[in-house]
């Protein structure tokens, strides 16, 4: 049974029939926001966000925003990793993306970085196909954008820590941990009620019952933990809310656009307190990861540069090493700090838009 932090969530479902028909009711809203990423395909690119971007990313990036657009505007261009489920490995599956042309992400042989998972990478756009959620069954491999891969591996986490991924829907970093190593104890949480069960429905899909015991699915405030969990993480994850670029540019609602977009600034904010509460949560000693999936340096080196000036117990942690590998299938930022990475989409390497930093509590 998973251990939950709002045991009453499902307070006052009295019957069986009135509990199926919430499960159904959930698992068909989670099926609409899988599918949310194919249905990009046929729409059409938001002149309002583009034209915020083309003004802010040109001067941020200069004349690599021009090759940035173009793969952030051409759905069709865009590439899936594909990290297959150790708890249900299928020898089927990994020859099967052999012969269409799909290879390891960091082999180990070419590695410095420990690892346990088994992640494949095509430089040819397209999309394995998904496999959907069925209850009491695990499947076999997971979907992802492969720059989420490089937040597991700078938070670099051991056997028996204990680690809270403090903003985890819909799951993918939680499920990648998982297969780093075997922590102590693994919080999953997710504020947000849909976005909750969409969490759960991912972990259930991929942890067996005999890892049950190490995982706990939250839905708290972020913000809160470090105040409600003191000194008690070893690793931290901060996957935080951001103006997610790639969503952003297909909104199909101008106003609702328009909206965001005004509302863009205040995100920053939201970012410093959840990091602020995430250096709470730590122990003395530990470390966090902080990332996001936009280019905005508003809300990416500016909030660590912040909280780097105004916290006096945290200190930033050289991931070069990880750049250095990462170099060879991403395309990077080049004028980043030591603690920093920001991957760069381009043609044949459309992985990110994703910024990456480390820190560490003294």
């Amino acid at each position: 049974m998973w251990l939950l932090r709002r045991p009453g969530l499902l307070r006052g479902i009295c019957c069986r029939s009135a509990a199926c028909q919430l499960r159904k009711s959930l698992s068909s809203a989670l099926e609409e926001l899988e599918t949310k990423s194919e249905a990009k395909l046929q729409k059409q690119v938001c002149q309002v966000v583009l034209n915020h971007f083309e003004k802010q990313y040109s001067k941020e990036l200069g004349e690599a925003w021009n090759s940035v657009r173009k793969v952030l505007t051409t759905p069709q261009c865009w590439q899936y990793a594909v990290l297959l489920n150790p708890f249900r490995f299928s020898s089927e599956v990994e020859n099967d993306l052999l012969s269409k042309g799909y290879r390891l992400l960091f082999p180990e042989s070419s590695s410095c970085f420990r690892q346990s998972f088994k992640c494949y990478i095509t430089s040819a756009p397209g999309r394995f196909p998904a496999q959907k959620h069925r209850a009491g069954r695990l499947k076999e491999y997971y979907l992802l954008n492969a720059a989420s891969i490089l937040a597991v591996l700078a938070l670099d986490v051991e056997s028996g820590e204990k680690v809270l991924d403090m903003c985890a829907a819909p799951g993918g970093k939680s499920v990648a941990t998982l297969q780093y190593a075997w922590p102590g104890l693994l919080q999953s949480n997710e504020y947000d009620n849909l976005r909750s069960n969409w969490l759960r429905n991912t972990l259930e899909s991929f942890i067996p019952e005999s890892l049950m015991n190490l995982v706990i699915i939250s839905q708290l405030d972020g913000r809160q933990i470090g105040n409600l969990q003191p000194e008690r993480f070893d690793k931290v994850l901060v996957d935080a809310p951001c103006s997610n670029d790639r969503s952003w540019l297909f909104s199909s609602d101008t106003q609702q656009a328009t909206v965001r977009l005004a509302q863009r600034k205040e995100l920053s904010a939201v970012q410093i307190q959840l990091l602020r509460s995430a250096i709470k949560a730590l122990r003395p000693g530990g470390s966090l990861v902080y990332s996001t999936c936009t280019l905005s340096k508003a809300e990416n080196s500016e909030v660590v540069t912040h909280i780097l000036n105004t916290c006096s117990n945290v200190l930033p942690v050289d991931i070069s090493a990880l750049a250095t590998s990462a170099s060879k299938e991403f395309t990077l930022a080049s004028d980043v700090q030591q603690h920093e990475l920001l991957i760069l989409p381009e043609m044949g390497r459309a992985w990110g838009p994703m910024y990456i930093s480390k820190l560490k509590k003294c």
